[in-house]
C-alpha cells in the first residue's frame, strides 16, 4: 500500500510475487508464543477544564478500551495472520487476566497454556487519551501496573510442561520477553533442546538480549534503542556504529538473523558479514509505534516458519510494520491487508 511521497524501493534479489506466496502458506503454520502477556488499556476522555486544585485537566471520561499487549499483542498478530498460535504465558487471577482469556477464548485460540496466577497481577499498561469535542485524542498519561514480586517456582515449573507439550506440533517458537518472567533464556534451552530436529527460534526481548547466547535462538528483532541500551551507545545516523553493535550482537549469539528495527529510518537486517539496509515502508510519519515491534515478530517468524529466507522474512515484517504504525493504538495486520499491500508493490514494479 504505497501512500504519497514516499517511494518504496527493494533489492532486486527480492521477489514481490514470492513474498506474496509465502503469506498464502500462513494459515498452514501453527506457532508458539512463549512470553510475557500484558493488558492494554486505553482510557478515552474529554477535556472539560483546566482543575482548580493544580494545572492539570479534568477529562469527562467517555470509554475504557482493553487490548492485548506486549506478547499477547504478538499472538494476536499471528492470529490476524492467520497462523495456528499456541499461547505459552500467565496471567494474573484480576479483571486484566479475565479479559485477556476472553479476548482469546473469543478468537478461537487454544488458550490451554495460558496459567492464571493468584495474587500475581496481570502486567497492564493504561493509557489516557484527551481532547476536545471533535478533535483527536491525544495521550497525556501511561500508567504501568507490574508484578512487585517474581512467579512461583511452581508455575515456571507448569509453563515448562506446556512449553514441551505445544512444540510438538510447532513449525516455530516465537519468543516475547518483556522482563515479567513467563520467558527466560534456561526454559527456551530447555525447550529448543529437546528438539531433534531444527526450529526457527526468534526473540524480542525488551532487556538483556544477550543473557540469551545459549538459549538456541536463530533470529532475534531488536528495535534501535534496546541495541543502543545494550551496547551503551548511540546510533542515530551512525551506520558504521550500527554495523559494528549489529554484527557483535550477532556473533555473540551465534544467529543466523539480527533484524535491526529502526523506526522511519527502516530495518538493518545482519547476517554473517554482510547487512542489508531496507527503507522503511509506506510514509515514515508514523500514525502510532505502539505494539509495532510484536507486529514485527510475528510476521518475520511466520515467514521463517514458511521457508523464506531471513532477507525475505525481513521484507515482509517491514511491510506488516509499516502497515501497523499507521493505525491507532494496539493494532493487527490481517493476513488479507498484507497479501494486498505486496500485491501492490508487485504491480507497481512490474509496470
Amino acid at each position: 500500500m504505497k501512500r504519497a511521497g514516499k517511494k518504496n524501493t527493494n533489492p532486486p534479489s527480492v521477489d514481490l510475487l514470492a513474498l506474496a506466496e509465502c503469506v498464502e502458506q500462513f494459515p498452514t503454520k501453527t506457532i508458539v508464543l512463549l512470553g510475557d502477556f500484558v493488558c492494554d488499556e486505553f482510557q478515552y476522555g474529554e477535556i472539560s477544564r483546566v482543575s482548580r486544585e493544580a494545572p492539570v485537566l479534568i477529562l469527562k471520561h467517555r470509554e475504557t478500551q482493553l487490548f492485548p499487549g506486549g506478547g499477547a499483542n504478538a499472538a494476536n498478530n499471528l492470529a490476524a495472520l492467520r497462523a495456528r498460535v499456541l499461547p505459552v504465558t500467565v496471567v494474573g487471577d484480576d479483571a486484566a487476566g479475565e479479559a485477556l482469556i476472553a479476548h482469546f477464548r473469543l478468537a478461537g485460540i487454544d488458550i490451554s497454556g495460558m496459567i492464571c496466577v493468584k495474587d500475581w497481577p496481570t502486567p497492564t499498561k493504561t493509557r489516557f487519551l484527551a481532547g476536545w469535542a471533535h478533535t483527536t485524542a491525544q495521550q497525556v498519561l501511561r500508567v504501568d501496573w507490574e508484578p512487585k514480586s517474581p512467579l512461583p517456582e511452581s508455575v515456571h515449573d507448569k509453563l515448562r510442561e506446556y512449553l514441551f507439550k505445544k512444540l510438538k506440533r510447532a513449525d516455530a517458537l516465537a519468543v516475547s520477553d518483556y522482563g515479567f518472567g513467563a520467558a527466560s533464556p534456561e526454559l527456551v534451552r530447555d525447550a529448543t533442546s529437546k528438539r531433534k530436529d531444527s526450529l526457527p527460534v526468534t526473540l524480542d526481548a525488551r532487556y538483556q538480549l544477550h543473557r540469551y547466547a545459549k538459549a538456541g535462538i536463530t533470529s532475534a528483532t531488536p528495535n534501535e534503542a534496546e541495541m543502543e541500551a545494550l551496547h551503551g551507545i548511540t546510533i542515530g545516523q551512525n551506520l558504521d556504529e550500527l554495523k559494528r553493535a549489529g554484527q557483535a550482537t550477532l556473533a555473540a549469539m551465534k544467529l543466523e538473523g539480527l533484524l535491526v528495527t529502526r523506526g522511519r529510518h527502516g530495518m538493518a537486517l545482519f547476517e554473517g558479514r554482510n547487512v542489508t539496509h531496507i527503507p522503511v515502508y509506506g510514509s515514515d510519519q508514523a500514525v502510532d509505534v505502539t505494539g509495532a515491534g510484536d507486529t514485527v515478530l510475528a510476521a518475520y517468524t511466520l515467514a521463517l516458519a514458511c521457508g523464506a529466507s531471513a532477507l525475505e522474512a525481513a521484507h515482509i515484517a517491514n511491510i506488516a510494520g509499516g502497515l501497523v504504525v499507521m493505525k491507532r493504538g494496539t493494532a493487527t495486520v490481517p493476513q488479507e491487508e498484507l497479501l494486498g499491500a505486496i500485491r501492490k508493490e508487485a504491480s507497481g514494479a512490474a509496470s
